[in-house]
């Protein structure tokens, strides 16, 4: 689709909105001047992936459509013998595309336009009611790396013994998981977001998925529903240069930055959002402590908020791609996965793989 194309359909969608009630007020009412309204971006993802005497395969994530964000418009092209949209468990989609053995280099382009809503959460609206929709509940359950158990369960009710509401817990829950865990940036992409092996060996450092992993965990036993949501950074931040950034044009570089968010369901409110990853990134990319204001106002805004310079994939974790790949379960996908024959490509590796994604921002 032409660019024109994209900015008439995206001032459409802007006007229905502009007619919700959600969306009445650009009101601004958080230390970093982040204002409800909307962003508008273009993502291109370019892969070359070297020939090979096998199959390849490949599974891109695509946005989901959701109240923050929607997808005005997506198309691919390549040099495949067949590609398509496929949906997954989780009510993940992905773009699956393949190619026969041969001699050709493996290439695909996809463009997606998208149109993100910064909307503020009122969490006085939250009620007690744990009675859950039969669609959320699933996200109470345990899997191979998010575990909800009768041992998980003593750990939660230490860090929520004071809490007495489903906001309060889900609180005392995010302030335990930034002010006990820490980015380190040792460790390779997201992390693996075992919060299993976290927990009970106390390996509080990590990064964004490690991070948000641990807190789901805790609000699942905690008896709150709650998933991790895989994601990309798309455009410039306005709390800080680590949260994500652009060049004065708004076109932004983001290959590798994939970033794991998450959401807590509670009864009058919906799906919340909260990033407690990104205020221990604040923390150490500003060298900062938990004392410094700027650390509070991150940890105040991240809760019940996400700043929509960032795009949602999906929610799933150790789950089976469709079409079935030669390795399952998969952990999780923020990252493209591709396999040659029966062998995965190592999607940290962008060079070798080979792929890379842009996004520009239009205003």
């Amino acid at each position: 689709m032409e660019r024109r194309t994209f900015l008439k359909g995206s001032a459409l969608l802007t006007t229905t909105m502009l007619v919700s009630p959600s969306f009445l007020s650009a009101k601004e009412t958080n230390a970093f001047g982040i204002k409800e309204g909307t962003r508008k971006f273009t993502i291109t993802n370019k892969f070359e992936i070297k020939p090979s005497d096998e199959e390849t395969q490949l599974w891109v994530p695509i946005p989901l459509d959701s109240s923050y964000q929607k997808v005005a418009n997506l198309k691919y092209e390549g040099n495949y013998a067949e590609a398509y949209i496929a949906k997954n468990d989780y009510d993940t989609k992905v773009l699956y595309a393949k190619w026969n053995k041969g001699t050709k280099k493996r290439v695909l382009t996809v463009t997606i336009d998208m149109v993100t809503m910064q909307k503020e959460h009122n969490l006085k609206l939250a009620k007690n009611n744990m009675n859950y929709p039969k669609d959320v509940q699933k996200f109470l359950e345990g899997t191979k790396h998010i575990p909800v158990s009768d041992k998980m369960k003593a750990f939660t009710d230490n860090i929520i013994k004071d809490a007495k509401t489903p906001l309060e817990k889900a609180k005392a829950i995010y302030d335990w998981t930034v002010t006990t865990m820490y980015r380190d940036n040792s460790v390779i992409g997201c992390g693996v977001g075992d919060a299993k092996k976290a927990i009970e060996e106390k390996i509080y450092g990590g990064k964004c998925t490690d991070i948000s992993s641990v807190f789901v965990t805790l609000l699942r036993n905690a008896n709150i529903p709650a998933r991790e949501v895989f994601g990309i950074r798309v455009g410039k931040s306005k709390i800080a240069k680590a949260c994500g950034k652009a060049d004065a044009n708004g076109l932004a570089k983001i290959t590798g930055g994939q970033h794991c968010r998450a959401e807590f369901y509670l009864s009058g409110l919906g799906w919340v959002p909260a990033d407690p990853a990104d205020v221990t990134k604040v923390r150490l990319a500003e060298k900062l402590t938990n004392a410094d204001q700027k650390v509070k106002d991150a940890k105040k805004f991240m809760f019940g908020n996400w700043e929509m310079n960032w795009v949602a994939f999906n929610y799933a974790r150790d789950f089976v791609l469709n079409p079935k790949p030669a390795q399952y379960p998969l952990n999780m996908l923020g990252y493209p996965y591709a396999e040659n024959g029966e062998d995965p490509l190592d999607y940290y590796d962008a060079k070798n793989f080979s792929y890379s994604y842009i996004s520009q921002e239009h205003k």
